[in-house]
């Protein structure tokens, strides 16, 4: 049985790190933490190192790079670092020494290689670092709370001897966290004396959050794994938005909360081992002090509205099944951060195409056999081909063709560091790319549907690295021709379009309009935004999902006037969409 979360200062260390996946309710969950505890009179400093904070948002009132008292709870104070900010002024700190003495292509690769996610975890980590080790704060406050942890690839970098040797600066292997870390070697001991009060069970507890699905059980299981590894063991599991409640006559409800259950009781093993705990479903925003307080008192803090869900006037994906036909043939990608379901909508895509009668060619990194299993069995094998890139075998093989490279130059210590190097989700992105670009290069005359695509980062980092190889001669490898002669085309809008697939909530949105950025940076604008599971497209009239419904509609406006040149909206659906047919379901 999962007890219901209620923090208290007996029960809780001084250093509470909460992490997970977007969207799963970090920063509400630590606000109210923080706000539980600071009721009972403690001294409390919450810290956000998230770049899509909102920490202003849900105590309402402006919190900055200082420490900000929070006007309405005594004993409380914030701070909304930005990761981005930092990222930046690290960045220039390392580049600035160069720009007049190095070439304008080989400064451009140095800016990219420090442009990734991994210089920004970094540079978080920097930040929080020094709050973390800093006794003049730890002496202040009885409880210090963290919102967004660092990933144990991070944590492990940092703890690598060798991630201050010399042959950082000599490394040109082009997918890498080697950038980001080359110029830390003065704050050494720093890291190590904070990597160490991160590993102290009395003084640092860290939080999973995750909602009550398959998806995120999935993701908060794979950071338990990996930050066990280096030492973070005093976990807990925090499952929040728990229907407790559901409608019977209600099939968007009975399905809702059932579907709950069964993530519930299929969790992974190395979660459900860990101390867990859950919090309730609620329809309103977390948002200012009284929301905060009755949170975690169980108190319906907001009265349910009466005002009526607006229909949702907005193209389904049928629409756009119908536009990306009329081309007869090119590249779709599907993009988005991981449980927005960017695979669904690969999937529906592709078979909507191939019942237009259009040669498809679907290439995915799903892990789920079911996906490949299913479509291959089906009517429409003639016209709808699959392969599945398996992304731990693409790593292993770009991984082993790197060292094999630097072997030549590196020592042990050196080759040590590289291996952790390359064990980064950059590295990841570009093996797997590499493996599209093959199967891209290899189809003409048809539609090939990618999901998870390249970031923005990515390609500058391969275009960078193209550049530097016809700049320098003292190479270390040569960028395949399938990914020189895919780079060009993903810029053509003409033969590729970019689909950046969320969901109605705040930080999906967030993180995907902060990937829209990064696209642009690479020269490529996204066609479509896909706003998935929809309460307010279907015909729910649960209490808590109406209301739901009525908060989705203001994301869902914003991404239309805003961000998206075109939108399309898809409705929660009641059943799993696993098979062919139910997929085509989408496309109808």
């Amino acid at each position: 049985m999962i007890t219901r979360f209620q923090p208290s200062s007996n029960t809780v260390t001084p250093f509470l790190f909460f992490t997970g996946k977007g969207g799963v309710g970090k920063t509400s969950t630590a606000c109210a933490t923080a706000v539980a505890l600071a009721e009972e009179g403690k001294e409390v400093l919450i810290v956000s190192t998230d770049p899509a904070s909102n920490l202003q948002d849900v105590f309402d009132q402006e919190i900055g790079y200082i420490t900000t008292k929070i006007k309405a709870i005594r004993g409380l104070e914030a701070i909304n670092l930005d990761p981005e900010e930092a990222a930046s002024a690290y960045r220039e700190k390392i580049v600035g020494p160069f720009r007049d003495k190095l070439p304008a292509v080989v400064v451009t690769q140095m800016e990219e290689q420090l442009s990734g996610a991994c210089t920004v975890e970094i540079a978080a980590f920097d930040e929080f670092a020094s709050i973390l080790t800093d006794p003049e704060r730890t002496d202040t406050y009885d409880h210090i709370i963290f919102d967004t942890a660092p990933t144990g690839h991070t944590l492990r970098l940092l703890q690598l001897p060798s991630a201050w040797s010399s042959f950082l600066e000599d490394s040109t292997h082009g997918a890498s966290c080697l950038g980001p870390l080359s110029g830390l070697a003065e704050k050494r001991a720093l890291y190590t004396d904070a990597v160490k009060a991160l590993a102290n069970t009395e003084e640092t507890t860290l939080i999973l959050v995750s909602r009550p699905d398959e998806s995120a059980l999935s993701e908060a299981s794979r950071a338990a794994k990996e930050l066990k590894e280096v030492g973070l063991t005093n976990q807990i599991l925090l499952i929040n938005g728990c229907l407790e409640h559901y409608e019977k006559e209600d099939l968007v409800s009975t399905a809702f909360y059932k579907r709950q259950q069964q993530a519930l009781t299929n969790m992974p093993e190395e979660v459900k081992s860990m101390r867990s705990f859950k919090l309730p479903y609620v329809p309103y925003q977390l948002t200012g002090p009284d929301a905060l307080r009755a949170f975690f008192k169980n108190e319906q803090h907001q009265p349910l509205e009466d005002q009526e869900v607006t229909s949702v006037e907005l193209p389904s994906l049928r629409a756009v099944i119908q536009r990306l036909g009329a081309k007869n043939s090119g590249v779709i990608l599907t993009m988005g951060k991981g449980g927005v379901g960017k695979t669904t909508v690969a999937a529906s895509l592709a078979i909507g195409l191939a019942e237009q009668g259009h040669s498809v060619h679907l290439t995915t990194t799903d892990p789920a056999e079911h996906l490949s299993f299913v479509l291959e069995g089906t009517k429409a094998k003639g016209r709808l081909t699959i392969s599945q890139i398996n992304p731990k075998k693409e790593v292993e093989a770009y991984t082993q063709e790197v060292l094999a490279q630097a072997k030549e130059t590196l020592d042990e210590n050196g080759l040590a560091y590289l291996k952790e190097d390359l064990s980064s989700p950059c590295t990841e992105e570009i093996a797997v790319f590499r493996a599209f670009a093959e199967v891209v290069d290899q189809a003409s005359g048809s539609f090939v549907v990618i999901d998870t695509a390249p970031t923005g980062h990515t390609l500058l980092l391969l275009d960078a690295a193209q550049s530097y190889h016809k700049e320098i001669e003292r190479s270390t490898g040569e960028v395949p021709k399938s990914v020189s002669k895919l780079l060009p085309r993903l810029r053509n809008s003409e033969e590729t379009d970019i689909i950046i697939v969320t969901l109605p909530e705040a930080t999906p949105v967030h993180e995907a309009k902060r990937l829209q950025d990064d696209l642009a940076r690479a020269h490529i604008t996204p066609n479509w935004w896909v706003v998935n599971q929809c309460f307010s497209a279907t015909h729910t009239t649960d209490p808590l999902l109406s209301q739901r419904s009525l908060s989705e509609q203001k994301w869902i406006q914003l991404i239309g006037q805003s961000h998206a040149s075109q939108t399309a909206v898809i409705p929660w659906q009641s059943e799993e969409l696993i098979g062919y047919d139910q997929l085509k379901k989408l496309t109808n």
